[in-house]
């Protein structure tokens, strides 16, 4: 119902030689115009035994006339021939469905476009958007990308969207098959990186990351993730340090949402989506050289002679990476801060010297006092280093309770997701057992009361 407001399905199945047909109505339109205040699906059902030939309906004869006189008046199909000829179409087993009183956007055209090409169905204001914002020169690589292209155009989506088909497996759009495209073949300079989920029940998975092949001019970056051979989602890092790599991966350990556009936002799904975030940048911090970009040299690599010069009559401070200096800088520093040591502790004596050679009376001061004058500086830094010490194993302290408050409401999501799921099987286990006041079961005709002002949400 989010692309038109009416749908009619028509399905066949054989089974030990009795072929079943059924046909249902979902009509917003019907429900609308009659001002309906509950959900109703009319249904029709037959059933033909391929043995004898003999050719019946499931329904009773008063439901299945006005089930049928509904769908006639609120469908394309104006007769129950033209109904037939459509199940017979499908054959002994399979699904139709036809979508139709499509939707229209706000300037009164339809939201999909089946002009801009014959072979494809588009989304219309997307198409609008891409043609104004691209420049003439860029367009060409960049929007007929198929990472671009895929938002918009539903035979683009569809070449991408199973890794691989069975040989009897054919998806024909507007009368033209879809041809299969694997992004991994297409790749430049290709990796196999292996990675091992953070649950032991778990079997490793491989992925394939490289550059696309039109980099570096095309500005496309991220990964295809499936599951179960099919594409759920391209998660992309819009910086520039990754420009044009992309991976591809099957991650089967993980669970799609209901509707196949995401994954659920579990703590193993987020591991792993921080892990392809470093698998990018480091697959970029080795191979970025091969498109032209400069490599980034890591700090601890700098070589000696590219350091400033140490301006004249200053020392080289003192530095907390102690790594990025080279060693003989490290020793001058260390002769120095010795040096210093030893003229304040001599400046200390000659004023030891003075004071018992002038103050011959206070000569009561002994050695232990004279020695402690003079490592008052030291003591001030030891006191210094026990305070930071204690500050450091308050913050650590803060730290391990933080994960541990973490850890609680991890669990409390769990367990309310636990809940909110009993509460659905509960709630559609309900929903089995409904009948009617009198004792008999459902017909085919479906009512789910209170329902309309769900649907209507929903359309809006």
């Amino acid at each position: 119902m989010r692309l038109g407001a009416d749908v009619i399905v028509f399905s066949s199945h054989l089974n030990d030689g009795i072929l079943t047909q059924s046909i249902g109505l979902l009509s917003y339109t019907y429900m609308m115009q009659t001002q309906l205040d509950r959900v109703v699906i009319p249904m029709v059902h037959y059933q033909i035994n391929t043995s004898s030939g003999s050719f019946g309906i499931l329904n009773d004869r008063e439901h299945f006339i006005s089930n049928l006189s509904i769908m006639l008046r609120w469908s394309p199909f104006t007769s129950e021939l033209e109904l037939l000829e459509q199940l017979d179409e499908i054959g002994c087993h399979g699904t139709k469905i036809i979508i139709y009183n499509l939707w229209f956007n706000d300037d009164g055209n339809l939201e999909l476009d089946f002009d801009f090409d014959p072979e494809d169905i588009c989304i219309a204001g997307d198409i609008k958007k891409k043609e104004a914002d691209a420049p003439s020169s860029w367009k060409k690589l960049n929007e007929q990308h198929t990472a671009n292209r895929l938002r918009y155009s539903l035979r683009v989506y569809l070449s991408i969207l199973y890794l691989r088909l069975p040989e009897n497996f054919t998806i024909i759009l507007r009368g033209k098959i879809v041809e299969l495209h694997n992004i991994a073949d297409d790749l430049k300079h290709p990796e196999y990186i292996v990675y091992k989920p953070h649950s032991s029940d778990q079997s490793a998975v491989v992925t394939t990351i490289g550059f696309i092949k039109e980099a570096p001019e095309v500005n496309v970056h991220g990964f295809n993730i499936y599951h179960k051979n099919r594409l759920i989602l391209v998660v992309s890092y819009l910086r520039n340090r990754g420009r044009g790599v992309v991976g591809v991966l099957i991650a089967d350990f993980i669970q799609p949402t209901h509707n196949k556009q995401d994954f659920e936002r579990t703590s193993l799904f987020a591991k792993l989506e921080n892990r392809l975030k470093d698998m990018t940048w480091e697959y970029w911090d080795c191979r970025c050289h091969l498109l032209g970009y400069q490599k980034k040299m890591p700090k601890s690599q700098v070589p000696v002679d590219t350091l400033p010069p140490k301006p004249p009559g200053l020392e080289i401070p003192m530095a907390l990476n102690k790594s990025s200096y080279p060693q003989s800088t490290l020793e001058q520093v260390s002769l120095t801060k010795r040096k210093e040591r030893r003229e304040s502790m001599d400046l200390h004596k000659m004023k030891k010297q003075t004071r018992e050679q002038d103050f011959s009376a206070s000569v009561g001061c002994n050695n232990e006092n004279i020695q402690t004058t003079g490592c008052s500086e030291d003591q001030e830094e030891d006191r210094g280093a026990v305070h930071l010490i204690e500050v450091n194993k308050k913050l650590h302290a803060r730290c391990l309770e933080f994960e541990q408050t973490n850890k609680e409401l991890y669990h409390k999501v769990i367990e309310l997701r636990s809940k909110i799921q009993e509460a659905k099987l509960e709630y559609n286990s309900l929903l089995s057992e409904v009948k009617y006041q009198d004792g008999t079961p459902l017909q085919p005709s479906f009512v789910y009361p209170d329902f309309v002002s769900l649907v209507q949400a929903y359309l809006l």
